[in-house]
């Protein structure tokens, strides 16, 4: 039941796909969700394995990719944070006209640096009902500077300085290796590239306006303004991609309801391989269910 689609973000056409529960009705409309998938994912890496998930139950779900990756339209493979908040409204607004679907009634779910683009999404869009991340983080300052020794982190402001300027003089980005500013995760970095190495849009190069343009969102900022809606948040207990403190500095500054899941001994890209597939998606399908039923 994975039907190809298309729609327009910001005047760039993107791709996607739709999954319809097996025992969906005739006409019948139900609850739907849109995943996010994180930094240099694509909607194809791990997003399929959520949606089979929560179609058993019983949600309509919507994958897609952000301008620039993938399949879609845009500058290739830019961060572009606040422009994939606008890419995830987009796709609401898809999602809530698709037949199948009860337009008042559509979640999102992110993981990873998803996890930071859907919060600041239901932070500003009061159509999103109720909101699951996964692995996120909080400020990106803070987590860019935690994940490095100090002379790391002061030789990439410096080259974050140096390519701001270029980008002003030439109106281009250096390209560099993805591990240069995504720094590897060595406690799972071997089901990161198994994964990445199975999928033909991955990417293995980035700009280097990442730094800045990671530097520049905090959707902890904003997090507050969810409430009263729901928000669950799924942290990796040994996660050394993204510290599970990230996660909890975003969960303490939300309002109430909310819930922070944390998995004991779990690492980054853990999260998308059983058995640990298994407890985020038994979380997140049941706050799906309990606060907005399919």
């Amino acid at each position: 039941m994975r039907q190809p689609v298309s729609f327009y973000s910001e005047g760039v056409k993107l791709d996607g796909d739709l999954f319809l529960p097996d025992d969906l009705k005739p006409g019948e409309k139900r609850a739907g969700i849109v995943l996010c998938h994180g930094y240099t994912g694509v909607k194809d890496l791990y997003l399929p394995d959520n949606a089979a998930s929560l179609n058993q139950s019983g949600y309509v779900v919507l994958t897609f990719d952000y301008k620039g990756w993938g399949k879609s339209d845009g500058a290739r493979s830019r961060l572009a944070p606040f422009s994939r908040v606008a890419d995830v409204q987009a796709a609401i607004t898809f999602l809530g006209l698709q037949p199948q679907c009860d337009k008042h009634r559509i979640g999102i779910y992110g993981t990873s640096y998803g996890c930071a683009t859907v919060v600041f999404t239901a932070a500003i869009d009061e159509r999103v009902k109720c909101t699951v991340g996964v692995v996120g983080m909080g400020h990106g300052g803070r987590w860019m500077r935690s994940v490095r020794r100090p002379d790391e982190w002061f030789d990439l402001l410096a080259r974050a300085e140096t390519d701001r300027e270029r980008r002003v003089l030439t109106g281009e980005s250096k390209l560099v290796a993805r591990e240069e500013v995504l720094l590897p995760d060595r406690q799972s970095a071997e089901l990161a590239a198994r994964a990445r190495a199975a999928n033909p849009n991955a990417v293995g190069t980035i700009p280097l306006e990442y730094i800045d343009e990671t530097l520049s969102f905090h959707p902890e900022w904003v997090v507050d303004k969810i409430a009263p809606r729901p928000l669950l948040l799924i942290a990796a207990g040994d996660d050394r991609l993204v510290p599970p403190e990230d996660c909890r500095s975003l969960f303490d500054k939300a309002g109430e309801p909310k819930k922070l899941v944390v998995l004991p001994g779990v690492g980054h890209y853990e999260v998308y391989a059983k058995p640990a597939f298994d407890d985020v998606m038994r979380e997140t399908n049941a706050w799906f269910r309990r606060h907005m039923p399919a």
